[in-house]
């Protein structure tokens, strides 16, 4: 049997697929020793991405398990709501680059499962690894789920920053649910260790590494710590100074990359790690920030 996901087979539970002596029973319910469980697997979901071969990123690496790509800032992972098309999964498609075993037993190309472990925000760049197989995408989801991805990422921030670490709750704002927060009364664990790497014109350049992998933490801590990534356009607010502010909205998009991701390889077992530099926009924005 194929590696499933929990989100796969809730679906099959919350579907009547999975039975206990019989009976149907939701996710949470505690299976007694002696009881019998069927399940009755069912095909995934179909996804209605389709090849688009105009998508542009740079592939870093690529073998029978994985791809390891750069994802240029403006690029959407996956559809969804307002991204029917046009992004990372769709290019991915036009490559060739998910195979048959991502497919369940009998299904055909329109039942794709691509491997998407994780993400990257639409405005953020940088490196990302995608699952070729089911059985790697399981590999990869249980290092993201145990926090034992090495991740660093490059930002430039408004105002002067100091190094410190982040440990905080994390969920959503109470009153924008497109938002993150870390002030909340419950939440999720969210660490970010973040480093000064140098003293910009009204800005700091920063490295961020993480021990949690919640949705917008950097952005949400380094705002919330008043250091907002430059040119956020939800978290962050334009800045008072001019040249600043110049410099963000030419940027188009928050000051943030993806600069390195480490894995155990889910085939070979070895450590691996790669590594890009900030695209050219991002070196223009530290540029003109120089102080």
């Amino acid at each position: 049997m194929l590696p499933v996901s929990r989100s796969e087979l809730k679906r099959w539970i919350d579907g009547g697929r999975v039975t206990v002596d019989g009976s149907t029973r939701a996710a949470d319910s505690r299976v007694r020793e002696g009881e019998r469980v069927v399940v009755r697997p069912q095909a995934p979901e179909p996804t209605a991405a389709i090849p688009e071969d105009d998508v542009v990123f740079e592939i870093l690496h690529v073998d029978e398990h994985i791809v390891v790509i750069d994802k240029p800032a403006g690029l959407v992972v996956h559809p969804a709501r307002g991204h029917a098309g046009g992004t990372l999964v769709n290019g991915l498609l036009a490559r060739g680059l998910f195979r048959l075993p991502m497919l369940a037993e009998g299904d055909d190309d329109t039942h794709a499962r691509p491997g998407i472990v994780h993400r990257l925000d639409r405005g953020t760049s940088g490196v990302m690894v995608v699952a070729r197989t089911p059985e790697a995408r399981e590999r990869l989801k249980e290092q993201f789920q145990a926090h034992t991805i090495e991740r660093a990422y490059e930002a430039i921030v408004v105002g002067h920053a100091e190094g410190k670490t982040w440990s905080t709750l994390h969920g959503r704002h109470p009153r924008d649910r497109v938002r993150f927060t870390t002030r909340v009364a419950r939440g999720r664990a969210a660490v970010t260790h973040v480093r000064v790497l140098g003293a910009l014109f009204g800005a700091s350049h920063v490295e961020c590494t993480l021990e949690t992998g919640r949705t917008h933490q950097i952005r949400v801590h380094l705002a919330e710590g008043g250091t907002p990534v430059l040119g956020d356009p939800l978290y962050g607010r334009p800045p008072r100074d001019p040249r600043v502010r110049e410099v963000g909205e030419r940027l188009g998009h928050q000051a943030l990359h993806a600069r390195v991701l480490g894995f155990v390889h889910p085939g070979s077992g070895e450590r691996v790690r790669f590594e890009h530099a900030p695209p050219a926009d991002f070196a223009n924005a530290l540029e003109a920030l120089k102080v």
